[in-house]
């Protein structure tokens, strides 16, 4: 795949997102290249599920900023508040509460946020 293709998937997904600090040229370059413009682009999964298996596994090893970005992504791509509450319910039961729990005051909050962008 391209590097435009990455761009454009990443454009997608984080649509409204603050713009990423503090990441080196070298490795956004590889993430927007090789994650975006290759992973998430393999036909074998839709980009629905790359999203939500990509929240699941955030949620279970609780990296809450990478949460509030990939929270707004479900959600530019439909994915429902409910369905990601669902799912942080479900990794609750095997990755811990406490992930759980901080989760969904991300979510919470992504979703407010998101809320306010779009009723201005």
């Amino acid at each position: 795949m391209t590097r435009e293709q990455g761009r454009e998937l990443a454009g997608r997904l984080f649509k409204g997102a603050p713009p990423t600090k503090g990441v080196s040229p070298d490795l956004m370059a590889r993430t927007i290249d090789h994650l975006f413009g290759d992973i998430w682009q393999d036909p074998r999964l839709a980009l629905e599920q790359r999203s939500l298996i990509t929240c699941t596994v955030l949620v279970a090893l609780g990296r809450e900023s990478e949460q509030y970005l990939h929270f707004r992504g479900a959600r530019n791509l439909g994915i429902s508040r409910d369905t990601l509450e669902a799912m942080i319910t479900h990794v609750a039961h095997y990755a811990g509460w406490p992930v759980a729990v901080s989760a969904s005051r991300v979510l919470a909050e992504v979703w407010e946020i998101m809320d306010q962008q779009e009723n201005g």
